[in-house]
Parts: structure tokens; sequence; C-alpha cells
């Protein structure tokens, strides 16, 4: 099981002092590393319609990035180039298990693990990143070098590659295996492969005001919510036809705020909202669905194991009432589901004790058995 190690300092001031703040190496912050996934299965992956991929390299002086699926990797040669590979916690349960030390940051922040194999003098250029990022390194060396935050101006290398100007560093180091680089959004990075490495990148998402907004926009219209109309009654004769006065403008804002005071439509959204999926889910859905029953005795056996990639959240907004959000869809079990549903989202394999106040309700069965039956939660053979 893999364990993190923090020698120079504890979680809490990890997270008051660098979390979103700055940038920090972490040495040895895995000890005996081994590499979760093979360069060939991570290649193999790459070949798979569903999985993202791309291979980014230079062709001269001039970026380039291909996008897979690829067919093989012969042509690219034996340096200057880097496969990345998104979301391997989806596609290889092993890889899944790296999610697990970082679990003082709750899930809805997760983002995926990002894998790179890259070959001598490989990497993907000076870039800023909109998200927090655990670089761990694997197999070989890479050097790392990060500037501070700031007016950086960004350009499109390749149509697929927006990279920043030349930075000073302020950190500029090589990374072992084991090692571990925290980067948090907007600082600067390049990184450049010394030998033949591997990289698992572990992200978290901050998404952007205007994301969400743009979100809620698109919950609301989808459930039929906050179509009431902006009202003024009582109002006086306007004597300039086209001014926006200052109480036309509070209720312009107190008409949106309204929409956002509105805890119900909220904790849906952001239930439903976090918990999509950006990328596929290697989803096997069983050959002899198993039916209620045979789910439950299953289920005094062995855990259920959460199918890697899959989100699953409550919100304390409604919680209280069994509700939960499973790959952006809302579902609501009732109060006497509540620890079912805490147990559900809480745990990757969740057993039959911490299941068990659901099983009294018809729908948590036939919801829980059909998920199963899907391959959003599975059974280790």
């Amino acid at each position: 099981m893999l364990k993190l190690h923090l020698s120079d300092f504890s979680l809490e001031h990890f997270m008051a002092h660098y979390w979103q703040q700055k940038p920090v190496v972490i040495r040895q912050g895995f000890k005996a590393w081994a590499d979760l996934i093979s360069p060939n299965e991570l290649a193999g992956l790459a070949c798979e319609d569903e999985v993202e991929s791309r291979m980014v390299y230079k062709q001269g002086e001039q970026w380039q990035a291909e996008f897979g699926p690829f067919e093989s990797f012969e042509r690219f040669g034996d340096s200057g180039w880097t496969l990345v590979v998104q979301a391997v916690n989806h596609w290889s349960p092993e890889v899944a298990e790296l999610v697990k030390p970082f679990a003082f940051i709750p899930k809805w922040r997760l983002d995926d693990v990002m894998i790179s194999y890259a070959v001598p003098g490989g990497g993907v250029g000076p870039h800023i990143d909109l998200y927090d990022v655990f670089i761990c390194q694997g197999s070989g060396r890479r050097r790392w070098r990060v500037g501070d935050v700031g007016n950086h101006r960004q350009f499109a290398a390749h149509a697929a590659l927006l990279h920043t100007d030349p930075f000073e560093a302020i950190i500029d180091t090589e990374l072992l295996p084991g090692d571990i680089l925290y980067i948090p959004p907007g600082f600067p990075h390049d990184g450049v492969t010394l030998e033949e490495s591997m990289s698992f990148s572990v992200g978290f998402r901050a998404k952007s005001a205007c994301d969400m907004l743009s979100g809620l926009a698109d919950y609301a219209i989808d459930k039929d919510q906050a179509q009431h109309l902006l009202t003024d009654p009582h109002r006086p004769i306007a004597q300039h036809q086209g001014q926006i006065d200052k109480a036309d403008f509070a209720r312009i804002k107190a008409h949106l705020q309204s929409v956002l005071d509105n805890d119900a439509l909220l904790a849906d959204f952001a239930g439903s909202y976090f918990s999509k999926t950006k990328c596929a889910l290697d989803l096997q859905a069983l050959d002899e669905p198993l039916d209620a029953a045979e789910l439950i005795n299953m289920l005094q056996e062995q855990p259920l194991v959460r199918t890697g990639g899959l989100r699953c959240f409550y919100v304390d907004e409604t919680v209280a009432q069994g509700v939960c959000y499973v790959d952006g869809e809302r579902f609501d079990f009732g109060p006497a589901c509540k620890d079912a549903v805490l147990a559900l989202c809480d745990q990757d394999e969740p057993v039959y004790a911490v299941l068990q106040s659901g099983f009294a309700n018809p729908e948590f069965v036939r919801q829980l058995t059909e998920w199963v039956n899907a391959g959003f939660w599975y059974f280790q053979e």
C-alpha cells in the first residue's frame, strides 16, 4: 500500500503554508518507489480509442503535438519526445491506488492521475497549469524548473500547446524516484527528462467562477429551475431612457443573488457538477447480471470496490435526506439510508456492515444492483 512520507513538515503545515500558495519539493514522499504501470502498458492504453493521450515532441525548433489513439511509436526515435496519457487511474486499479495517499484533499477537488513517459530530452515545454498538481517521479530522473507566479505571457507554441515565456526559476531541481514536486495553479514550470523516465501527476481541479456559473446556468435550464422573472412593481416614472440607475442595478443584482441564495438548488448543482467525470471510465458490465439477493449475499463475503475515477459525493445541505450524486446524477434514497450513502461516497471499498442501513430500502438495493451490473462498483475476482 502506498503511503505518503513527509519528513520536513506535517500535513497540517503543508496545507497551511503550501497548498494553493507556493510550490515545494517533497524528497522521498514515496519510499522504495516502484512504477505502478510499465511503459509498455502505458503505450498500450495510448492505442485505445477511449483513452485520451498525446505525443509531444520537437521538429527542428518547432513544437509538435499529436493525439491518440496511436498505432506505433517507432517513428519518434529514441530522444526528445514525451507520451502523455490522461486519467490512467480510470483504467488501472494499481494507478488508482495513487489517489489514496492524497485523501487529505476531498475527492470533489480531484481531477485525475496523468502519466507521462519520456525519453532523454523529452518534455512538453514551459507552461502554466490551472490546477494543483503533485508530480510524483517514477523511474528515471527529470529536471524541473519552477518560476514564481506573476504576469507571464502565454502563447501557442502549437495549436495544442500553450507555452509561456522564459522565466527565472525559484526551484531548479532534479527529481529522483519517489520524489514529489507540488505546484499550485499559476506557477510556470518546465520539466526535461534526463534519462528514460515516468512521471505520475495527481491533479486537482481549480474551476473558475465563469465555468461554474456556466454550469449552473446549464443545470438550471436542464432542471427547469430559476425561471422566476425579475419584477419591479411601484416603479417611479423614468427620467432617462438609457439609464440603468442604482435602484435598477440593485434589483438586477438581488434577482441573480436569489439564485445563489437557493441552497437546495446550489447543493444539487454542486453535487451533480463535481461528480461528472471528464474522461471515460473503464466500466466492465457483468455478462451475467446479479439480482438484489445475489448482490447482498456477495456483500456479506467481500467488499465492493469502486471503479477507478468514479465520482460520488454528498453535500451537507442534503445528505440528511439520503441524497447523493453519482457520475453527474442525483439519487434520493431517504433519511434512513444516510449512513449507507456516507459509506458509499467516503469509502473506496465499502463492506456489508456500513451499507446495511440501505438494505431496508428497495430503491437503494435496486440502484446499487444496477450500478454493480453496469460496472460502477465491482467485486474483486
